[in-house]
Parts: structure tokens; sequence; C-alpha cells
């Protein structure tokens, strides 16, 4: 029997009620060192809700089998289980078909089968944005270096968002793939999407959003993209981890190749030769992670249950709040534009006389505030701004006002505290 894993929705109001989410996520329920923790490393991973954790459970307790492969009960009820989350997903992301959908491990796999897979030719090109996750970067470099093809990066504006205009003056007919997050890690910034495909499609390039980060934020309509891949990690967005979510456009997969060959992904073998199967189990070789794809499937209930748009909504009221308390504070140091409704849930920043791993710390140790801090995987930026990282707090659905405030007034402290401290 198929089950939904959603919110209570008659205790959502208009507005969401994030009391009422809090009580859904056991570990906010804990004291760690006497006090609550408050999480705001939200951009790293979510939480996970009681309904994904029981989602996992039950496949171990009620049906601990394989999919797609002996036909008993418990496998067939992983089989529909898991087909059930496929369709699920392609709803969610606004799939044509079940089968544009594929599971794979993280957004890393999703990028590297692309990127790695793509039948390259001498010469071609691939454009990157200047402030790329290492997971489109490295397989980038990677690719250049195997297939001899040119690596285009488009320069950002000074406050690191996207600049259309460059990126259109960057484009050629030898441009073969645009690989791009779709929101950034450091900045929250997402880019103009449809006007990004519009205009590599007129070049003859196809486009490949890393959405790892935008997944959990807010809406994503691959038709109305017309994106051709896409790839997102259930981890960060309430859902388990190992976990990735590969959308792959029917009639831009072709023949692309899966990262790993092996059991499953195969139609019929022979002494020398093999046949893969079509999209999407081709690119599901081995076994698959089935507690974590029906955990996957509980999540993307319970976002679909809230709302998109109203988790978008919650986290540019907590950005907006957080940065009209610290903006101007003497020491404290936004990386960014200043407007918060261009950088979701995420406000990166350094404070003057530490490090990004001092104030990460400091506020772990003082408050139980958990946040990032480093280069996020994102080094050549850091490298370009010449700064060694940053501290980085994201929040998310069950992040209150009251975490924000105090956040907020324990950065001005420490502001206030080593003003004039020089490194």
């Amino acid at each position: 029997m198929q089950r939904t894993y959603t919110v209570d929705r008659h205790a959502i109001p208009a507005h969401m009620d994030v009391g009422r989410i809090r009580r859904d996520f056991p570990v906010l329920g804990k004291k760690i060192e006497g006090k609550p923790p408050i999480y705001f490393d939200n951009a790293c991973q979510t939480l996970r809700p009681r309904q994904v954790i029981e989602a996992v459970s039950e496949y171990y307790e009620s049906f601990p089998a394989c999919a797609g492969r002996s036909v008993h009960k418990l496998a067939t009820e992983v089989s529909l289980r898991c087909d059930d989350v496929r369709a699920k997903a392609a709803a969610f992301f606004g799939a044509d078909d079940p089968s544009e959908i594929a599971f794979m491990k993280n957004t890393t796999e999703g990028l590297n089968t692309v990127i790695m897979g793509l039948p390259w030719r001498k010469g071609d090109e691939v454009v990157t944005t200047d402030y790329e996750h290492n997971s489109v970067h490295v397989p980038v470099l990677r690719a250049r270096d195997s297939f001899q093809l040119k690596h285009r990066t488009i320069k950002s504006g000074d406050d690191v968002t996207f600049d259309l205009s460059a990126f259109e003056e960057g484009m050629s007919r030898k441009v073969r793939l645009v690989a791009v997050c779709l929101t950034s890690n450091v900045t929250g910034c997402t880019i103009p999407a449809k006007e990004v495909v519009d205009i590599a499609h007129s070049y003859g390039a196809k486009v490949l959003l890393d959405a790892a980060q935008a997944a959990p934020s807010m809406g994503i309509d691959v038709r109305r993209l017309g994106v051709d891949f896409l790839a997102a990690s259930a981890h960060k967005m309430l859902g388990p981890s190992g976990v990735g979510l590969f959308y792959a456009r029917s009639g831009s997969v072709g023949d692309l190749p899966p990262v790993m060959c092996g059991g499953h992904g195969v139609v019929d073998t022979t002494y020398d030769s093999y046949k893969l199967l079509p999209p999407p189990e081709r690119f599901e070789t081995g076994l698959q992670n089935y507690s974590g794809i029906i955990g996957t499937g509980a999540a993307l209930d319970y976002l679909s249950s809230i709302g998109m748009d109203e988790v978008r909504d919650h986290e540019i009221a907590l950005n907006s709040r957080i940065t009209r308390a610290l903006r101007g504070v003497d020491g404290v140091e936004l990386l960014g534009p200043s407007d918060p409704n261009l950088r979701s849930g995420i406000f990166s920043f350094n404070v003057r006389g530490l490090s990004p791993h001092d104030v990460a710390m400091i506020l772990d140790n003082s408050r139980n505030i958990m946040m990032r801090s480093g280069m996020h995987c994102c080094h050549p930026l850091f490298h370009a701004l010449g700064i060694e990282g940053c501290a980085r707090a994201s929040v998310y659905i069950y992040n209150t006002p009251q975490e924000a405030d105090l956040f907020s007034e324990s950065v001005e402290g420490l502001a206030e505290g080593f003003k004039g401290r020089k490194r």
C-alpha cells in the first residue's frame, strides 16, 4: 500500500506554522550541553522530519528486499514503492514522464554523468560561472583534459551575481554544454534560468543545472525552463543522505552512458558485448539505496504539503530579519548582494579580526548556533576574491525569528568584541 507523508494540513494556515513543523523534527526537541540546538547549516544538509525517519524504518521493518530483481512479494513491494517515488519526483520537478528521473547517490553523480558522458569532440567548449561548486568545476576540468575541450568561465558581477550579458557574450557555436549552478551555495543567488536556457539553446548547446541548493528552496519546473539535465540531492531537502535525483529530458539524453556499468543496468551481455537498458535504469547500476529512495518520497510529500512558495518566503523573511539587524554593523562584511531577496536563505559573511572557522566555533561553543565555515567547495571563487573563505548561516522551514535574532545579536557581539583587531 502506498503512503503519503505530509504535515498535518489542518495545522498549516496561510502562513507556515513553524511551531507545528518543529515538532516533526526530533533533534530540535533535544538539548545539547544544556541548550537547544540552533541549526543554521541547512545549505549543507537539512534535518529530517519523523515522517522521513518512519519511511526509512518501514523499509527495514516491513519489506527489506531488492527491487527489480526477484519476483516475490517483498521485492515487488519495494519495486512499487520506488516507482511511486519516481513519479513523485517527476511531479515535483515538472518532468513530462517519470522515466526522465533516475536515482543516484547524490548531485555529484548526476553532474559527472553528463559532464563526462557527453559525446565530446576535440575543440568543443563548455561554459560555467566563476563561482561553481567543485562538483561542477572539477569534472569540467577533468573533461577538458580528457577530451581536449575549451573551458570558458563567465565572470560574475562585483556582488557575485550572475551577469546575463557577459554570459551571452561568452557563447558561441562551439559551446556544447552550459553547466551552471541554479542557486549559489555561497551567496544564495539564483540565475535567470529560463533566459540562460533559451540563450544556450539558440547556440545549439545543452544545459545542465546543478540544483542542489535550489531544489530545497524554490519550485522548479523543468518543462517551463526547457533544461536538458538537472541534478539535486535528497539530503538537502529533508531526505536521507545517499540519494540523488537526476533529471534527463527524453529528447536530450541520447546515448548518454552511465558513470558505472554492471548489474541491473543492462539488457543482456555476452562474453564480448553488452547492451545497456534505456534511461532511467541504465543510470541505476548496482544495488540501490532503497530505504533512502523511499525516505525521499516522504521528504517530497512533506515539502509539497507545505508548498515551495511558502518555503522560499519563510527563508527570505528570516534572511531579511538577519540582514536588517547586521547591516551597517562595523566589522561584519557580507558576501554577495545586499538585498536579502536575492540570497534566499543564505547569509554568508566574515567578521573582521576573526577567521571564518573562529566565527563558527565561537558561535557553536557559546550559543549552540551550528553553521558552516570555509570555502564551501567553491575554492576558485575565494581565491579570486583573495579571502580564505567565509562563515555561512543558512535557514530553513523550522528556523524561527527568535533564532534569527539570537544569531544576529551573537554576531554583532563578536564584531564589537574584536573591533580593531587585525589578522
